[in-house]
């Protein structure tokens, strides 16, 4: 008995120690987590600025490829280019902007070459851009 007496002495004596040790971890913790879900709303922030700057770049190229007949600024392979960077910087960001710029991917391999001849090509494409900036506008507003 005297030992259990030793002990629950011990326990008021340090009571004080031991609640701010418990705050202190708990402070850590809560300091930790917060830490982390700053930097991961970072990340997601500048990739999704990123996809919709490359949104622009890639309108732009179908605008100089269809009204204009531009291939210089309006060249497809940079259009490839924007697709694909658009595709690989998406997978940062939570879905369903990986989804959607998959799709864009897609729609610009499979419309890419009318451009130009036919105005449907350019109304999938635009629709496509347009679909994946409000994606990305909807995950930024969203973001904490």
């Amino acid at each position: 008995m005297d030992k259990n007496n030793s002990i629950w002495r011990q326990l008021q004596r340090n009571l004080i120690a031991i609640i701010s040790l418990a705050f202190a971890m708990t402070g850590l913790a809560y300091n930790t987590w917060r830490n982390e879900q700053t930097e991961e709303n970072r990340n997601i922030r500048e990739a999704t600025f990123e996809v919709l700057v490359r949104l622009g770049d890639l309108q732009r190229v179908v605008f100089f490829s269809h009204y204009d007949h531009d291939l210089l600024e309006g060249n497809p392979r940079s259009g490839w280019a924007y697709a694909l960077t658009i595709a690989d910087l998406s997978q940062v960001v939570p879905e369903p902007l990986p989804a959607c710029t998959s799709r864009l991917k897609e729609t610009w391999g499979q419309s890419w070459s009318d451009l130009g001849k036919d105005e449907q090509s350019v109304q999938k494409i635009g629709s496509a851009i347009d679909e994946c900036r409000d994606v990305a506008l909807k995950i930024l507003r969203e973001l904490r």
